[in-house]
């Protein structure tokens, strides 16, 4: 680990602090770009976790978002009454379900996907070459600080 004087570790601590910000204000605003049928943060993080890693058990997700097997019933209760998601027989053990996105869950996060990335491609258009330059550049970056 390097050493740093005080001054750098100023430096630094403003970095990581602007840095949260702006993070925060652009997952805000694709979050509000790309959620027409205003799901809660813990209903689209069900639904992108059911996509990505297949059909899941009640307490696989529980455990993959870090919460209750309780709290993850009632997001699941309320995603499968706005049919997003239906329970299928889980194929080695009957005492269990598991959830699987059903084809209007497919839909919905495949129109946000599709919101997301369009209103950033607007967003970006209006940078110039420079920016866009320097927005490049920063990717690599802040995926190997997110992949630490």
């Amino acid at each position: 680990m390097p050493i740093m004087n005080c001054s750098t570790d100023s430096s630094l601590e403003t970095i990581v602090s602007d840095l949260t910000l702006a993070i925060g204000q652009l997952l805000r605003r694709l979050r509000s770009e790309a959620n027409p049928s205003a799901l809660n943060l813990s209903q689209i993080s069900a639904l992108a976790r059911i996509e990505h890693g297949g059909p899941m058990t009640t307490a696989e997700l529980a455990r993959a978002e870090s919460m209750k097997p309780q709290s993850m019933g009632s997001i699941l209760a309320s995603l499968e009454h706005e049919g997003m998601i239906r329970r299928q027989p889980h194929p080695t053990d009957g005492r269990q379900v598991l959830f699987v996105l059903t084809e209007k869950g497919v839909e919905d996060r495949r129109r946000r996907q599709i919101a997301k990335r369009d209103w950033l491609t607007a967003a970006a258009s209006n940078l110039d070459a420079e920016e866009l330059q320097a927005l490049a550049a920063a990717i690599p970056l802040i995926r190997r600080i997110g992949e630490s």
